[in-house]
């Protein structure tokens, strides 16, 4: 019981009870976790107003949209001020708009020190909100750190976006000279290839086109995905997760 008052959950799928009002069901998970009855209106506000619901706490639960029901469930499991939250795929079947805003309320919450635990597969958003990952694949874990640890670990070669005011074909050949660049691939006025070094590579690289004459606008290292290691992880495999 102790270790369960530390953990908050939040279900990738959750039931509501249609015939309760928002401040009812929060008063309602509130007294499960024997949160006396004085105290129960003011955190049910303040929690409320972290996740932007306090416009709906007399409308029924099952009246609110799917992004709703979430930031809903969000403030359940935050009703007992738990240190640690573990979250089960917390933006699934969200809107964009929904997505930002449950994004930023983690972040929010991280901001005021909480421990979260995702189980995601949308990687994209997971690589912009955590400070470490460990990727799953058939019950193992095949990769683990922070997110530019893993990239580092598992990416050989990285990716640069130049663009150029002019003298695209001059560029493409002088790129096409260095050793350290891979596959060259054009989109419209920029060039963006593959190569393999560090910091110092890149700013050779730089070097070159600039003293050659050639107009470059922009010059930024774009990297692997996370999703793209995330397939190369767990490539062949039928069974993972993130």
């Amino acid at each position: 019981r102790t270790v369960k008052r530390k953990i908050g959950y939040m279900p990738d799928f959750f039931g509501v009870y249609d015939d309760l009002k928002v401040d009812e069901y929060m008063d309602f998970y509130a007294g499960i976790y024997g949160i006396p009855y004085r105290e129960r209106k003011a955190i049910t506000d303040q929690l409320l107003e972290l996740v932007d619901l306090s416009h709906k706490r007399d409308f029924y639960v099952d009246s609110l949209s799917r992004g709703m029901k979430q930031r809903l469930c969000l403030a359940r499991s935050l009703i007992h001020d738990p240190s640690l939250l573990i979250l089960d795929e917390p933006a699934s079947g969200l809107d964009p708009r929904a997505r930002v805003e449950m994004k930023c309320i983690l972040k929010e919450l991280r901001n005021m020190k909480k421990t979260i635990l995702i189980s995601s597969h949308i990687l994209s958003e997971l690589s912009e909100m955590c400070t470490s990952i460990g990727i799953i694949d058939q019950g193992k874990m095949v990769a683990s750190g922070t997110v530019e640890e893993v990239m580092d670990k598992l990416s050989h070669t990285g990716r640069i976006r130049v663009k150029v005011r002019e003298r695209m074909e001059d560029a493409v050949r002088l790129l096409q000279e260095q050793p350290s660049v891979g596959k060259i691939d054009i989109a419209g006025n920029a060039i963006e290839a593959s190569y393999k070094g560090d910091e110092l590579v890149l700013s050779e690289i730089l070097k070159r086109l600039v003293m050659q004459g050639i107009p470059v606008v922009s010059f930024t290292e774009t990297g692997e995905s996370l999703e793209s290691v995330f397939m190369h992880l767990t490539e062949g495999s039928e069974g993972y997760d993130a």
